[in-house]
């Protein structure tokens, strides 16, 4: 191939993580991650495109630590080469989402990143990585997926990273999230590491206090994010444990535990939303628990003078709003002519 023709030629750089898509089941029943086991070079040879695959960790990505998110991230910036068309990474379905998230965060380039991975094993007789891997190849090899930030492929659908969150615990199709489309109002933050950042997690219920809250602000918490109620609602032990919280510094994203719609902060009575916003706590619209804590990682990382207010922005842009809406099936196809 002359080297005219080969710069013609798509250029894929696959990221490999660990996670189901590159496991096998032992002889004790045990899936453990090993080398990733997708035949990519026939999928190169299928497309009409160059493969390199560049090894970055062998985990299962519930066991990922914020260093190892850093690592992710740093590593796709690392193989955005001038050549290079697009980025793909193959990664573990638990923390996907989050992993996404961030390395879209900070992703200020108009090619393609395409996070995929797999429900089933690399040794399964009818196993999806090899499909989902020869998907995310297509659309990270499409010129027209540029400007489009991170994507999911997965299954039938192409997603925007933010939003997407894992729908199904062993569904083929196991995400949900809004169909990736060209927006140019998308927020980008500095690239800072996380590790070493804290942002908790509360989950929210009928009779909860503020013991959980009070122990994330005792433990050294810079954010907390809670996993409200309904639209956004708690009770008022809540809503005086945020003002608590608040008064000491920390940041509290108000988020919900359902998977549809958003934050509503329309509900009084002590314990409703507004009630919450009042006492300090910044609405994360439609972004899911997950991935609000990944942002507001990130923001910290920032050092930004107003975390609250850069949160918000953030929330509100377009590639951040209706993020649990129904997607539709993808329109890429995985033949690409070279």
């Amino acid at each position: 191939m002359t080297a005219s023709l080969l710069a013609s030629v798509p250029s894929v750089v696959v990221l490999t993580t660990g996670g189901t898509i590159a496991s096998r089941v032992g002889d004790d029943g045990v899936s453990t991650p090993g080398k990733v086991a997708v035949d990519l070079d026939a999928i190169a040879a299928r497309l009409g495109v160059r493969v390199t695959v560049v090894d970055v960790l062998r985990v299962d990505s519930a066991a990922m630590s914020h260093t190892d998110l850093d690592t992710v991230s740093a590593a796709v910036e690392r193989a955005l080469r001038p050549d290079v068309t697009g980025v793909v990474v193959l990664h573990g379905t638990d923390t996907l989402e989050e992993t996404a998230m961030l390395v879209d965060l900070v992703h200020d380039d108009p090619r393609p990143v395409v996070f995929t991975g797999a429900q089933r094993t690399a040794d399964h007789p009818d196993g999806d990585g090899p499909h989902n891997a020869e998907l995310a190849v297509a659309v990270a090899a499409d010129p027209d997926r540029r400007g489009q930030g991170v994507l999911v492929a997965f299954g039938p659908r192409v997603l925007c990273a933010r939003g997407v969150r894992k729908a199904h615990t062993t569904e083929l199709d196991a995400y949900a999230g809004v169909p990736a489309a060209r927006t140019e109002s998308r927020i980008t933050l500095r690239r800072n590491p996380i590790a070493g950042i804290r942002v908790d997690v509360v989950a929210l219920y009928p009779g909860v206090d503020g013991v959980m809250i009070d122990a994330a602000r005792h433990h050294g918490a810079a954010g907390i994010v809670l996993e409200a109620m309904g639209a956004g609602n708690a009770n008022a032990d809540v809503v005086a444990a945020v003002r608590r919280a608040v008064d000491a510094g920390i940041v509290v994203a108000l988020s919900t535990r359902v998977p549809s719609g958003g934050v509503v902060t329309t509900y009084g009575g002590g314990g409703g939303g507004a009630d919450l916003v009042a006492a300090g706590a910044v609405s994360a619209g439609e972004t899911s628990p997950a991935q609000t804590r990944i942002l507001l990682c990130a923001l910290i990382a920032e050092s930004t003078h107003d975390v609250a207010g850069r949160f918000a922005d953030v929330v509100a842009a377009p590639s951040t709003r209706a993020s649990n809406q129904a997607s539709a099936p993808s329109r890429t196809s995985v033949r690409i002519q070279a």
